[in-house]
């Protein structure tokens, strides 16, 4: 066993500042790419805002839903960058362990999004047994009949955006997706409302455009791999029929903790918006603005978060306990540091923030922007448990360890942050500020509790 103390004395300082350069050239991509694929279906729901109010809600509608099981996919084929850098830590030219971890990663894209896809075709049926109103989930319906076709490009995307990254090569990711994100924009604009002699879809139009943009997404992520000479020789698409279920089932082991974390967080973050939906329309609407800027800050620990999966399964794979160390540490102190900072912007500048949803100087939006105010306050004071969570977590995956976190994060977000927010909101009256201490609380326990896993490791495991 390889313990963590191991190497002679403290690492040099000129050895951290190789690593904060190394991290930071290979996160700044990876966060530039989530945010924007983030905005693709944003930008679905925004031009439908231009449609109509109705228009608009169904595709929220229909994009909540959607969002849900994509997350879910994401986190189980997301297993393939820890396992491929593990292996290029073990041995740099590790061709053929890259290749056969890429290949299945992509079987396991296909294997998931099949049953999805039948979930998300009852989509009115769904709604309606929500409670949802009729007309709009007919109209969502008819927005899912579109969409839910880019699910498993978009998976493929993403598998191949793995493996270029554990080569440490993500910055092709990034121009694909601004690329797409810009096509996506003009098709929804041809698409939704007819312009340049296109048919006029409307709310179908804007999910065939984001379909239409995550398959190009695809290819272009296919044609880098197969022509860049750095990915070719890998050969990701050789025999690709070719089975092999060992590592696919590592794959699934590694990838549904991974899953089932995101999925927690995630569905606690829906479930709160429906329960400001019970208290009253002021708050919802506060609820969102808060929740759109805290998504935005998300973005940057996310993206370290990746980022650090690789650092650390790449000293993992190498067996050197100190790069490992060192490799989290750094992440983990850029995260926290960025996180402090938008806590800062969020607490003493809010209005500046909520100014790019809402018009300060209406009358009618003050009780919203008051609510708002209040609720971003609550958003700082998680800020810093938010990025410390999503970091640690890539830390934990570097080593393959996702299970425990799994655990850890069941109890914070469902045990504790959800019953301990509907408690303070509908049994002791505070209202939308009790479901966002019940997420600061959440957040929080999930992160002392990854921090915790970290510091308790006293030596590497042995590599799956």
């Amino acid at each position: 066993m390889t313990t963590l103390a191991a190497g002679a004395g403290a690492p040099q300082v000129n050895s951290w500042l190789v690593e904060a350069r190394a991290t930071l050239a290979l996160a700044w991509p990876m966060i530039l790419t989530n945010l924007a694929q983030t905005a693709m279906t944003v930008t679905d729901v925004m031009m439908l805002g231009r449609l109509s109010p109705q228009a608009m809600a169904a595709g929220t509608l229909g994009h909540n839903l959607y969002f849900l099981p994509m997350i879910f996919g994401l986190g189980l084929v997301g297993a393939a960058s820890p396992l491929m850098a593990s292996s290029l830590g073990r041995r740099v030219q590790s061709v053929r362990e890259v290749r056969r971890t890429a290949r299945q990663a992509l079987w396991l894209a296909v294997a998931v999004t099949l049953p999805i896809w039948a979930v998300l075709w009852h989509t009115e049926e769904v709604l309606l047994f929500m409670g949802q109103d009729p007309a709009l989930s007919a109209a969502a319906a008819s927005y899912m009949r579109a969409l839910q076709w880019a699910m498993l490009p978009y998976l493929g995307y993403i598998v191949l955006r793995s493996f270029i990254s554990a080569l440490e090569r993500p910055g092709w990711a990034l121009v694909i997706a601004f690329s797409c994100v810009g096509f996506n924009a003009l098709a929804n604009w041809m698409l939704i409302f007819g312009n340049l002699g296109m048919p006029r879809l409307e709310v179908t139009g804007a999910g065939l455009a984001t379909t239409v943009s995550s398959l190009l997404m695809f290819a272009g992520m296919t044609v880098v791999v197969v022509t860049e000479r750095q990915f070719r020789r890998y050969r990701i698409f050789g025999r690709f029929w070719r089975s092999d279920w060992p590592r696919f089932r590592k794959l699934v082991r590694l990838g549904l903790p991974i899953a089932a974390i995101l999925t927690f967080e995630v569905s606690v973050f829906n479930l709160a918006a429906l329960l400001m939906g019970l208290i009253d329309t002021v708050s919802l609407a506060a609820h969102a603005i808060a929740v759109q800027i805290a998504s935005v800050s998300f973005m940057v620990p996310m993206g370290l978060g990746q980022a650090v999966t690789v650092r650390v399964g790449r000293a993992f794979g190498a067996r050197n306990a100190v790069a490992v160390t060192r490799a989290g540490w750094t992440a983990f102190i850029m995260g926290v540091s960025f996180m402090a900072f938008m806590a800062l912007v969020m607490f003493f500048a809010p209005r500046l923030l909520i100014a790019g949803f809402i018009d300060l100087n209406d009358p009618q939006n003050q009780k919203v922007i008051s609510l708002a105010t209040t609720f971003l306050a609550f958003a700082a004071f998680f800020q810093i448990a938010d990025g410390a969570q999503a970091v640690t977590s890539g830390m934990l995956r570097g080593l393959h360890d996702t299970t425990v976190p799994m655990i850890y994060g069941a109890i914070g977000y469902w045990g504790v942050g959800l019953p301990l927010g509907i408690v303070l909101a509908f049994h002791l009256g505070f209202g939308g500020s009790g479901i966002w201490i019940g997420l600061c609380a959440g957040l929080s326990v999930v992160a002392c509790l990854l921090i915790w896993r970290w510091l308790g490791r006293t030596t590497l495991p042995p590599v799956s």
